[in-house]
């Protein structure tokens, strides 16, 4: 169980980093997604498309 005080400072800080939050939750999606779920055929695209990517 969280105290009323995490709670307090969890709220405080996600309004004042919604974009570091974002990243967060969307890099945790993608793990999520090439961990689990991702055939073999979209993480080739996966790749091709970060390889693009890195070289910008």
């Amino acid at each position: 169980m969280v105290s009323e005080a995490q709670l307090k400072a969890n709220k405080k800080w996600d309004d004042k980093n919604p974009d570091k939050k974002r990243i967060y939750r969307y890099r945790s999606y993608v793990r999520k997604y090439v961990r689990d779920i991702a055939s073999e055929d979209d993480l080739k695209e996966l790749r091709q498309m970060i390889d693009e990517r890195l070289k910008k």
